[in-house]
């Protein structure tokens, strides 16, 4: 398949500048993965959608500002993004300008904080050593910025609005942006429906937004990002899945991680890095429904829930929320892909 395969036409003004008040006030995309039907609703009506049974997965990592500004010890200005947290001091990091930062370099952010350039990766970052008087992360938090995508010019003035009503494990270089959309009030209701909810970790790196430059999408490599599964939340999942219900992955990050953990056909618990690369032909082990954000043309994220059900299908459903003006990306609105079948089935009864 060609990465111009899951290309789309998109007008520039519907990408979301700004988060939707109240969070769970966004347009919802109903879509029935196996016949493409649709149906228009509101990110509250999703309940009507879900079933007393059902096993919602989310991801809780928390984005850390991490988007520093420093000087070389020539003066020169620099900028150094935190991806991946390798031990105590080592990070994986984008910097810009790259020429300017080679292996030996020096950083200087702050009287309490300093790093060197230690090494390349292959993806074209770089591994930093940091050196720091005091506790790291409370100097993070003083010094570094909370990053938005591209994308997104304009000012965020809440630096909550970023982060998920659930979020406490701090390590994302981006929001898992589906869950973006969820109140403690819709949570408590979906809760009180008979849902079960576990909690999953995924730090969110450069493999979830680094573009396919090959033109085959078979030849893009997936960067590593760190994950980690709750022996109660693994407990839960393979039972869900024992039992035959449905289990609903809420953002991509939660699908990356159940596929990861369970590619033997059993959820493991613990950490570990993946690599996973989802695109159509892969056979979903673990995820039955999925909740997600709109994603860019030709991305891995547009690959990922192609796989669910199929390109064609998926394509459609674009052209129909352009045509129908949602919102899109990180800011925009959700998508709810499942069989709609089920759901009146559930409604009947």
């Amino acid at each position: 398949m060609l990465v111009t395969d899951f290309d789309y036409d998109l007008p520039k003004e519907l990408i979301a500048q700004h988060p939707m008040e109240p969070r769970d006030h966004s347009r919802l995309l109903v879509l029935d993965k196996d016949t493409g039907t649709m149906e228009h609703r509101h990110f509250y009506d999703i309940c009507e959608y879900l079933r007393p049974d059902d096993l919602l997965v989310f991801n809780d990592t928390r984005v850390i500002p991490a988007r520093l500004h420093g000087f070389k010890d020539t003066g020169a200005h620099v900028e150094v993004f935190l991806l991946t947290r390798l031990n105590g001091t080592d990070w994986e990091v984008l910097v810009r300008p790259g020429k300017k930062l080679q292996v030996g370099a020096k950083i200087k952010f702050s009287d309490e904080l300093g790093c060197e350039i230690i090494d390349h990766t292959e993806f074209g970052g770089r591994i930093a050593r940091f050196s720091f008087t005091g506790i790291f992360e409370e100097i993070l938090d003083r010094l570094g910025e909370t990053p938005l995508p591209p994308y997104i010019t304009a000012p965020l003035a809440d630096k909550e609005r970023y982060q998920t009503v659930y979020s406490r494990e701090r390590g994302s270089a981006a929001a898992p942006t589906a869950g973006l959309h969820f109140t403690k009030e819709l949570l408590a209701k979906i809760k009180q429906m008979g849902c079960e909810e576990v909690f999953v970790t995924l730090h969110v790196g450069l493999g979830t937004f680094r573009p396919v430059s090959e033109a085959v999408i078979e030849d893009h490599e997936m960067h590593k990002e760190f994950y980690t599964v709750p022996p109660a939340a693994a407990a839960a999942i393979n039972k869900a899945k024992a039992e035959g219900r449905r289990i609903v992955a809420v953002g991509t990050t939660s699908v990356r991680t159940l596929e990861s953990a369970g590619q033997d056909g059993t959820i493991h618990a613990g950490g570990n890095w993946t690599k996973l690369y989802i695109y159509p032909g892969y056979k979903y082990k673990f995820v039955d429904a999925l909740i997600t954000n709109f994603h860019l043309p030709q991305s891995t994220l547009l690959m990922l829930v192609s796989a669910l059900s199929s390109r064609e299908v998926i394509l459609r459903a674009y052209a129909e929320a352009v045509k129908e003006k949602y919102r899109f990306f990180s800011f925009g609105d959700a998508m709810f892909i499942t069989k709609l079948a089920e759901r009146k089935t559930m409604t009947k009864e």
